[in-house]
C-alpha cells in the first residue's frame, strides 16, 4: 500500500527552489564613482535595468577606451580614412568660421582628443584658437587628454574640467570652476564627437543642455551614425563588438557577477529604437549597494536583461526635429561617402 508524504513532498519543492546568487560591487567600483554617480547607477538599474555606458569610461574602463581607439579607430593601415577627422575637415572648409575671429574649442566628451588633433592643428595654424577646453565624466580620459593635447599644442591653453552633460550644462561647471567664459565674448565651436549622441538615454536633453550653455555667436557641432535602426542586418562590428566586449567584462568583474550565470546579448530594441547590447540574467541576483553607511539591496530576476551599450541611429528628419525641440536652428551638415555618418552644426535658434 502506497504512502503519501506531504511533509517530504513541501521539502522537495522547497531544495528544487533556485536560491538567489549576491552580488556584492568590488572596491573599484566604490573608488571610481562618486556618491551621486552610484545613486545614478541604482536608479537606472531600478527604473530601466540599465548601466549607462558613460560610466564604464572610469577608471580601468579609460584605457580600455583608449586602447580601443588607437588599435581599431585611427590606424590607416586598411586605407581607410576616419570618417569623422574627415567630416571636420570637410566642414570647415566650407566658411563655417568667420576668417579674422580667434574662437574657444570646447570638446565635451573629450576622450583621449585624438578626433580634434588635426582639426586643431589646422586652426593653430592661422592663429586661430584662443583655448582648448576638454571635458569628460571621466577623469582618467581628461589626463589622457591633456598628456596628448600639451604634446601636441603645448603652447594653446588647455583647461579641463569634469561633467556629464546628461544632467548639467557647460557652464554649471565652467564658470564658476576654471574660467569665467560667460563674459568671454570669443565664440565658442562645442564639440560633441565619437558618435556620442546616439548613446545618450535623453538626447533632447542633451541638446537643451548645449543650448543653455551657447551664445548668439557660438556653433554646436556634433556626429553620429545615420541609417534605419530596425534593419540591422546582426553584423556585429567595431564599437559593437570589441568595445561591447570589453564593457561586459568590467561590468561582470566590478557588479560582481559570474561570468556563468550571465549572457551577452547584441539585438535591436523596439522601445528605444536603438541597437544594445545586454547582460542577460540566467539565475535570480541579489545586487547589495554598500555605501555612505546604507545598505541597499536589489532584485535581478532569472532572464531579465541590463543594458549596457547603446546606439541610436538617427533619420535625418528626426535629427531636424530634435535640435528644433531644443531650441537649436541648423546650420549645416554633410554625411561621409559612404552615407552611415553625419555631422551636423547648430547655432542658437533666432526667436
Amino acid at each position: 500500500m502506497a504512502k503519501n508524504f506531504n511533509g517530504n513532498s513541501k521539502l522537495s519543492s522547497l531544495i528544487s527552489t533556485p536560491v538567489p546568487r549576491t552580488a556584492k560591487p568590488s572596491s573599484e567600483f566604490y573608488s571610481i564613482f562618486s556618491d551621486e554617480e552610484v545613486l545614478s547607477i541604482i536608479h537606472a538599474l531600478e527604473v530601466r535595468r540599465e548601466i549607462p555606458l558613460k560610466y564604464s569610461y572610469k577608471g580601468t574602463g579609460a584605457k580600455t577606451w583608449d586602447s580601443f581607439y588607437l588599435k581599431y579607430i585611427i590606424p590607416r593601415w586598411y586605407r581607410i580614412s576616419n570618417p569623422e577627422i574627415d567630416l571636420l575637415r570637410e566642414n570647415f572648409n566650407n566658411g563655417n568660421l568667420k576668417s579674422s575671429e580667434k574662437v574657444n574649442i570646447v570638446d565635451v566628451g573629450a576622450g583621449n582628443s585624438y578626433p580634434v588633433k588635426e582639426f586643431i592643428g589646422r586652426l593653430n595654424e592661422l592663429d586661430r584658437v584662443n583655448k582648448y577646453i576638454a571635458l569628460d565624466i571621466s577623469e582618467e580620459l581628461l589626463k589622457l587628454s591633456k598628456q596628448n593635447f600639451t604634446k601636441w599644442f603645448p603652447k594653446i591653453d588647455f583647461i579641463s574640467c569634469r561633467i556629464d552633460i546628461e544632467n548639467h550644462s557647460l557652464f554649471e561647471k565652467l564658470s564658476g570652476n576654471l574660467t569665467n567664459l560667460e563674459t568671454d565674448s570669443t565664440a565658442k565651436i562645442i564639440l560633441h564627437l565619437g558618435v556620442t549622441m546616439g548613446n545618450h538615454h535623453d538626447r533632447t536633453g542633451v541638446l537643451k543642455n548645449f543650448r543653455n550653455s551657447m551664445g548668439k555667436n557660438d556653433l554646436l557641432v556634433f556626429t553620429n551614425e545615420i541609417g534605419s535602426n530596425s534593419e540591422w542586418d546582426g553584423t556585429v562590428r567595431g564599437g559593437f563588438k570589441y568595445h561591447v566586449d570589453q564593457v561586459y567584462a568590467w561590468i561582470k568583474k566590478n557588479i560582481g557577477i559570474r561570468g556563468e550565470d550571465c549572457e551577452l546579448v547584441r539585438k535591436y530594441d523596439e522601445k528605444t529604437d536603438s541597437i544594445v547590447a545586454t547582460m542577460k540574467i540566467r539565475h535570480n541576483y541579489t545586487i547589495n549597494f554598500c555605501f555612505m553607511g546604507l545598505d541597499k539591496t536589489m532584485e535581478i530576476f532569472e532572464g531579465e536583461e541590463i543594458t549596457i551599450w547603446r546606439q541610436h541611429k538617427y533619420e535625418i528628419p528626426e535629427i531636424l526635429q530634435e535640435i528644433e525641440r531644443a531650441g537649436l536652428q541648423l546650420v549645416h551638415y554633410s554625411t561621409d561617402k559612404y552615407l552611415s555618418n553625419i555631422m551636423v552644426i547648430c547655432k542658437v535658434a533666432t526667436t
